[in-house]
């Protein structure tokens, strides 16, 4: 099994190297791997071909990269504490809150007059973003230190979204034709609208989200149990259930801020990386969904790059099969 696990992590390892230079090379404008590989080590090349690849793709592709595995551990995180297979990063509400954060700033603002506020400028699409998952983090943490039974926050967590989704109806209904097509475009999501400064901050974030979930192998593993056995082996549920709800928004919450909600990675990557592993382990399962889901989301990038297609349907037409696979799988095994 051991000897088994390092080929799939060697094969994933050198498909994420093959598909992260493809995805430097692909676009708009084919580059030559040559003047690729020249760009990235300081080499000769024109110098247009070099802002395309430094300036434009490298950082596409880092951001694919970061998107997939956050999203994908997020995913993994919370199938495994609702124990429940058709769980995903965004069943907290987390990407509710943050298109609540958004819709108040590109729909809710123009109508009250205050667009061009200058803080407002400042704050952006991502920190409007980001303010919208830190208060729906900080709701369901209050909730869950009066809340025991782990399923009514996960309704409640539905029920905010729906809610959520009712007020940003209502900001769409009301908004200009301009705000509401800036809107839109946000929630097909984008990995190329990041910046190099904006990376940065991006970084750091999702790299504590995912050390956090390293961190918390040894609890998630007691959780596949069930939280009254993870109990009576002394772990203190509450206190995980509220890392891990920090480690989901920083993964989830950042890529939502700053990519859009991408829908189905989260969700679909987790069982391919079972499926892949046969594994329930998650000494095993997070860093294979690490790796899955950087896979798939530079795949989902050279998809959307060649068909000129918005992220969010890729990975959509991507996930989707996986979702019902697992969905028709467990029907059949009951």
């Amino acid at each position: 099994m051991r000897s088994r696990n390092t080929i799939l992590f060697t094969l994933l390892a050198v498909a994420m190297v093959a598909l992260f230079i493809a995805d430097l090379a692909i676009g708009s404008t084919a580059i030559h791997l040559g003047d690729v590989w020249a760009a990235l080590t300081g080499g000769e090349c024109d110098v247009a071909t070099r802002d395309i690849v430094l300036k434009i793709r490298l950082i596409k592709a880092v951001m694919a990269i970061l998107a997939g595995a956050a999203l994908a551990v997020s995913g993994l995180q919370m199938q495994t504490l609702f124990r429940n297979p058709l769980a995903g990063p965004y069943v907290l509400g987390v990407s509710s809150g943050a298109s609540l954060g958004v819709a108040i700033f590109l729909l809710g603002a123009p109508l009250l007059g205050l667009a061009a506020t200058p803080s407002l400028q400042l704050l952006g699409t991502a920190g409007a973003a980001w303010i919208g998952s830190g208060l729906i983090l900080m709701a369901v943490m209050a909730l869950s230190r009066r809340i025991k039974d782990i399923m009514v926050i996960l309704i409640l967590g539905m029920m905010v979204g729906s809610a959520i989704g009712a007020v940003v109806e209502i900001l769409q209904y009301l908004s200009s034709e301009n705000a509401l097509k800036s809107f839109v475009v946000w929630t097909m999501g984008s990995l190329g609208d990041v910046t190099a400064t904006q990376l940065q901050m991006v970084i750091p974030a999702i790299a504590i989200g995912l050390i956090l979930s390293v961190a918390l192998i040894k609890p998630l593993n007691l959780l596949l149990l069930g939280e009254n056995y993870a109990r009576t082996m002394g772990l203190n549920i509450a206190r995980s259930r509220r890392v891990i709800f920090l480690s989901t928004v920083l993964l989830a919450g950042t890529v939502t801020a700053f990519c859009g909600p991408i829908g189905f990675v989260g969700l679909a990557v987790p069982h391919l990386a079972r499926m892949l592993f046969a594994a329930a382990d998650h000494r095993v399962l997070i860093p294979a969904s690490m790796m899955s889901g950087a896979v798939v989301m530079l795949l989902c990038d050279i998809i959307s790059k060649t068909m000129a297609l918005p992220i969010n349907t890729v990975t959509a037409l991507l996930g989707i099969p996986i979702v019902i696979f697992v969905v028709v799988r467990n029907r059949s095994i009951e």
